[in-house]
């Protein structure tokens, strides 16, 4: 977000400095080292409708190296791993009759249609699933797939969160031939941001990294930025591209009802461990489970997209687990984590064993996913504008009728990089 509004703006011809609290960039899609290899350390993946990653891309110089593929998605439902990748396999989908299929199929292509999510916002995820799959539906399919994804914070999502989701693998398959078309770059993330900070650098940009903002003040005349042992900064304006507490946190200036909106939005976290097996699993990119016993909310195998070769032959396989703030899992250690969920694995895996393991790691992030919930447009969402004549919000909190991915990051940043362009050529000379 911070690198490419960065770039964004001095494209425009403003002159911009990045703080990164981080030694390297990247923020939710950095990469980290896995046994002998390199990749991301949450995971990712690029859909043909993904326009805004996708141009940014070749602007970067990287679309020769996009490789796309067609993927299977599954289903752990009853202690069975059941393949949900065609139009023929969900006429057979074992846990749904003919009529709540109907209901099911009936309900994405009335959400795919909606062009104006804003009124779904008043609705209840669940409220909205059930008046439109029905009750049987929602419990087997939706109301699983939900908590996997929220937690207890399923029951205060928006009908517009189930929307957002619906809409962009409706788009990906619409532009696919129905067929799932995912894409990657050849070498992760780690291919994707320094060649983004080099182009970033090379557009004027100032990009500090090991640099954590301690404070953020509006000076009348100007905005200050104070650094852990790094002293102050003075520039004409600040956005902060951090989540919505940090903002609060930097900004005690910021008016007491600006701290209870920002109080307001409720964050998922996620712990994720990753390992690189020495065997395949089912053969799904995704695959959603709806059984309670498994502790974690689903199963990513990367190498059913991305070549085993990039691994030496080996499985990329990611078991997130999505938690609410108060979660107890957060207090876990990462072996403690890391033990659970192989053993649950193995249980679903008949053969797989601890010696099928080459490499693992587990990656945590608190503050990754603003949910949308009831009237998170008008009651809850930032707006770029503060109280603070000098200070600005552009963070993924914004994003209130999307999903939290790169596209849709990308696209946030392109879109304020425009809005904050206009303001400061209102507030400065055109001669300045």
């Amino acid at each position: 977000m911070g690198l490419t509004l960065g770039l964004r703006l001095a494209q425009r011809g403003h002159r911009v400095r990045v703080y990164e609290g981080e030694r390297r960039v990247g923020g939710l899609a950095s990469a980290d080292g896995i046994g002998s290899w390199k990749w991301d350390r949450f995971y990712h993946v690029i859909l043909l409708s993904d326009t805004a990653l996708t141009g940014l891309l070749g602007e970067l110089g990287l679309h020769d190296r996009l490789r796309w593929g067609t993927t299977r998605t599954g289903f752990y439902t009853d202690g069975r791993w059941i393949s949900l990748s065609s139009a023929l396999e969900f006429l057979r989908f074992p846990p749904l009759n003919v009529v709540d299929k109907g209901r099911l199929a009936a309900t994405i292509l009335m959400a795919s249609r909606i062009s104006d999510p804003l009124p779904l916002e008043n609705v209840g995820a669940l409220e909205w699933l059930q008046r439109w799959s029905g009750r049987r539906t929602t419990e087997r399919i939706w109301a699983p797939l939900l908590r996997a994804k929220l937690g207890d914070n399923a029951n205060a999502a928006s009908a517009a969160f189930i929307w957002a989701i619906i809409a962009r693998m409706y788009a990906a398959r619409r532009t696919g031939l129905k067929r799932e078309m995912m894409g990657y770059v050849d070498g992760g993330y780690d291919t994707i941001l320094p060649a983004l900070r080099r182009h970033v650098e090379r557009a004027g940009v100032d990009v500090v990294t090991g640099a954590m903002v301690t404070s953020v003040r509006d000076d009348g005349d100007g905005a200050s930025v104070t650094i852990d042992g790094g002293g102050s900064a003075s520039f004409d304006s600040v956005v902060l591209t951090v989540s919505c507490p940090t903002v609060s946190r930097l900004c005690p200036q910021l008016a007491r009802a600006e701290h209870e909106r920002l109080g307001r939005v409720v964050y998922q976290g996620v712990v994720c461990p990753s390992w690189l097996l020495s065997r395949p699993l089912a053969g799904f990119y995704v695959t959603n489970i709806t059984d309670r016993s498994v502790p974690f909310t689903g199963v990513i195998e990367t190498t059913a997209l991305v070549d085993r070769a990039t691994f030496g032959g080996n499985t990329l396989v990611y078991l997130p687990r999505y938690l609410t703030q108060d979660d107890a899992m957060w207090n876990a250690p990462d072996e403690q984590v890391a033990s659970e969920f192989f053993d649950a694995l193995c249980r679903m895996v008949p053969g797989l064993t601890p010696a099928d393991i080459v490499a693992s790691r587990v990656a945590r992030a608190r503050d990754v996913l603003a949910v949308s919930t009831r009237r998170y447009s008008s009651d809850v969402m930032p707006a770029l504008e503060t109280s603070l004549p000098r200070v600005f919000i552009a963070n993924s909190a914004q994003i209130a009728h999307g999903t939290l991915n790169v596209n849709e990051t990308v696209s946030l940043a392109d879109r304020q990089a425009s809005a904050l362009h206009g303001r400061f050529a209102a507030r400065v000379p055109a001669a300045a």
